[in-house]
């Protein structure tokens, strides 16, 4: 049983109440619509005769208690239609209330490799789209027991004309399921597709719509609408074939109901107008109640494509490690260099040749070799992701930021945080006065990605996120990258002092002469070492590039 397919089980075990509930009010609903309809047949058959026997037949004909019957079958169905869709919806929504965030957990938590796979729309898409599909199919899972419970009314109904009609009844049924179970095999792949087109769409208009300024600015929007246009045409197509295959389901759901009404009226006949009258419409309300089983298994084949598309959200390879905790300062080896606690390190090399990569290795954001790195001693390969990432104090290269507050992005730092420390780390990314001057200081929003703030803004503001966060090593990208000379100057200075303040140790990707200098030991990164060179403070003025010893 794959991964998706046991957090499916254990939300069904947990909402079997509620799916219970829902499959009783099915019941109600089934044996209500079928006995209704069947009675009313017979109601007015029975009028119709009695009036036409004449005025003594008529007058002696009971109305009252075959009419209050109806409207007590009238009313056990829609309150059980109400109460099926509230057990059923309720179930579901109980489970999307984990699920969804189990998907997401999932994603975090399995390998890097994977993961980063993944682009913003595609995982988009199987979070909402394939999960919706999945939603609509625990909502019919009282179908089954619905359409088991009419098929027994029906049955019982149409044996009072005789077994004949009851043995029709049983031969359009089964006939009704084998020719659908038949057809949803032969129609699997409309529904796959339009799973599949879904999130080629989402993932398309996602690119495009993160890059909406330099389509404008090189006059390509034309392209790029081709492209969202050529996908939300595969989506039509795909969306069309899915609805003519279940135009094919309700087709010979009608000609079953045809059949069986038809069959079981001539059948019944020689048991009397009335009987033939109930038998025929307690057939046809019968058939009718498969209705949920049929839809159900025209979505068969999207909801098998959404179940494998999110189960590979949820990969059976998780990265595990030992459960040790980071205990005191501990010290690091980065590719055969020991780095002893509070030691501020430089990764210096040519562009492109990993020194982003083998930060974000640290993090478990990319796989690791093992031998790579150690922390205290331990091979990072062996170590559970969350005492990894617990280690260090990450500010990425590219400075991503979450839609929200200021406060908001620098609470994921240290959620326990105070405001006085927030105010003391934008101070020491010299951007205190940049939020004070805002009208809601730590509350200002800053949109999507930042886009409130210029590149600096949000480059700096992604350092203070990482100074707050409680860890004994700070791992820094670029975190110079793009300010002015002044202010990188303030920034520098002001990491030295904290650098001092806390013990804490660096580990800093930089191609700036002025962090560069903060670190006493230099790591040189270069493609073809499998170890680095570590260089003195004092030789980095006569290293023309960074290679081999």
């Amino acid at each position: 049983m794959t991964a998706f397919y046991t957090l499916i089980a254990e939300e069904r075990r947990l909402q079997r109440r509620g799916l219970w509930r829902a499959g009783g009010y099915a019941a109600v609903v089934a044996i209500a619509s079928v006995v209704l309809l069947g009675l009313s047949g017979w109601f007015i058959t029975a009028a119709a005769v009695a009036g036409l026997a004449g005025t003594i037949a008529a007058q002696g004909f009971n109305y009252m208690l075959p009419s209050a019957g109806i409207r007590l079958l009238a009313i056990l169905r829609t309150a059980g239609r109400y109460g099926e869709r509230l057990a059923s919806h309720d179930a579901a929504f109980g489970a999307l209330a984990r699920i969804r965030p189990a998907l997401f957990l999932g994603l975090a938590r399995g390998p890097s490799d994977h993961a980063l796979a993944l682009t913003q729309g595609e995982a988009t898409a199987r979070i909402v789209q394939d999960v919706n599909v999945v939603e609509a199919q625990f909502v019919r899972l009282s179908a089954v027991p619905g359409m088991i419970v009419a098929v027994a009314s029906g049955l019982v109904l149409c044996a009072l004309g005789g077994w004949r009609p009851a043995v029709a009844l049983a031969l359009c049924v089964a006939g009704l399921l084998a020719f659908a179970t038949l057809l949803a095999r032969r129609l699997e792949a409309a529904g796959r597709e339009v799973q599949r087109a879904t999130g080629a769409l989402k993932e398309a208009f996602a690119g495009l719509a993160d890059a909406a300024a330099e389509l404008r600015c090189y006059g390509v929007e034309t392209q790029a609408m081709a492209a969202v246009d050529a996908n939300s045409r595969r989506l039509a197509e795909a969306q069309r074939a899915q609805a003519c295959a279940v135009g094919w389901f309700e087709f010979i759901q009608a000609v079953a109901l045809g059949m069986a009404g038809l069959a079981t009226l001539l059948l019944a006949a020689p048991s009397g107008a009335p009987i033939a009258a109930l038998c025929a419409l307690a057939a046809v309300m019968t058939i009718d109640g498969a209705g949920p089983v049929l839809r159900s298994l025209a979505q068969r084949s999207a909801v098998r494509e959404a179940t494998a598309r999110l189960d590979d959200l949820l990969p059976d390879a998780v990265e595990q490690g030992d459960a040790i905790a980071c205990i005191g300062d501990p010290s690091l080896d980065l590719r055969g260099t020991h780095l002893p606690a509070g030691t501020r390190a430089a990764l210096v090399g040519a562009s492109g040749t990993g020194k982003t990569t083998l930060v974000e290795s640290l993090l478990g954001l990319r796989s690791v070799e093992p031998g790579t790195a150690f922390i205290d001693g331990r091979d990072v390969a062996r170590i559970p992701l969350s005492t990894r990432r617990a280690t260090f104090g990450w500010a990425p290269q590219d400075a991503a930021l979450l839609a929200g507050t200021i406060r908001d992005t620098l609470a994921l730092g240290d959620p326990l945080t105070d405001d006085a420390a927030m105010w003391a780390v934008l101070n020491d990314v010299a951007l205190a006065d940049v939020v004070g001057a805002l009208s809601d200081g730590l509350d200002s929003w800053i949109g999507e990605h930042g886009v409130r703030l210029s590149g600096g803004e949000r480059r700096r503001l992604a350092l203070a996120r990482a100074y707050l966060v409680p860890a004994p090593w700070l791992l820094l990208d670029e975190p110079t990258e793009g300010l002015d000379a002044a202010t990188e100057r303030r920034v520098a200075e002001r990491l030295s002092a904290r650098l001092a303040r806390t013990g804490q140790g660096l580990v800093m990707v930089s191609h700036r002469p002025a962090m560069v200098a903060l670190c006493d030991r230099q790591l040189a990164i270069a493609p073809e070492l499998v170890a680095t060179a570590a260089l003195p403070i004092d030789a980095a003025g006569r290293a023309g590039w960074y290679g081999r010893e």
